[in-house]
């Protein structure tokens, strides 16, 4: 059964390409969803996948691009799937 999450990424997550390094890690996971940046400095994240898949985004989300700082990740589960298709940069 799919996992799905919704990601809140606090950190310099804005102009450093973490759009981009995200929705690569999402595309190389097999992950659906979409990826955003927010007015506040945020970037947001909607995943669902495998639940070993999403564990080994959700690392990588942790980390970032070389060029950022991550300093938080909060997770909220979703309890239904979202049924995205493909993984999108909003």
């Amino acid at each position: 059964m799919p996992t799905a999450r919704r990601y809140l990424i606090t950190g310099r997550v804005q102009g450093v390409g973490f759009r981009f390094f995200v929705h690569d890690a999402a595309v190389r996971e097999g992950i659906n969803g979409w990826v955003r940046n927010l007015p506040t400095g945020h970037v947001e994240v909607s995943a669902e996948g495998e639940p070993e898949a999403v564990a080994r985004f959700e690392r990588q989300l942790r980390q970032g691009p070389p060029a950022a700082r991550v300093d938080r990740v909060d997770t909220v589960e979703e309890s239904h799937p979202l049924h995205h298709s493909g993984f999108s940069i909003r």
